[in-house]
């Protein structure tokens, strides 16, 4: 069974024995070198980690009833020397890889922005029209507040993915 080296690492340490995916993904972060990776993401890769040591009988999974959250126990059967490490190089080279086959970070970015754009833009038409025919036809307004309501709402959403990849351009 293949591990990643820091994860192996972690869960191997012998005072480490009841422990959740985000203990361990803090401890990941703290001793991984690249301090951009995402800890959403990283809390999942771990995740995925500390299965493959369920799946081998080597951790049991257990989940608490009160607050519903996932801890891991090491079992007798768990052995730090029988895993297989993935050495973090390795896992660098098929990351660089896989984002190799992608189009550009910026075109792509590009791309997103000028549809976020057009949806703000056509949103904003809605919204004037919502409140054009509310001006007109006054018995309609409490059918209309609440698309009207919709549309802003989604507008403000729109602008702030906006300015999220406008920052990030």
């Amino acid at each position: 069974m293949q591990l990643n080296s820091l994860v192996a690492q972690i869960v191997a340490a012998p005072n480490f024995d009841h422990f959740s995916t985000v203990e361990v993904r803090s401890a990941y972060l703290a001793l991984n070198e690249d301090k951009t990776i995402d800890p959403n993401d990283t809390r999942r890769f771990v995740y995925t980690e500390l299965l493959k040591l369920v799946n081998k009988g080597w951790l049991k999974k257990s989940v608490s009833k009160k607050k519903e959250i996932t801890s891991f126990i090491k079992t007798e059967m768990f052995d730090p020397d029988s895993i297989d490490v993935i050495p973090e190089k390795d896992i660098e080279k098929k990351r660089s890889a896989s984002l190799s086959g992608t189009p550009p970070l910026d075109e792509a970015l590009t791309e997103r922005l000028n549809r976020y754009k057009n949806s703000l833009l056509t949103g904003l038409g809605e919204a004037e029209e919502y409140k054009r025919l509310c001006e007109q036809f006054p018995e309609l307004k409490s059918a209309l507040q609440p698309k009207y309501n919709e549309v802003r709402e989604h507008n403000s959403k729109l602008l702030g993915s906006i300015k999220a990849v406008e920052n990030l351009i």
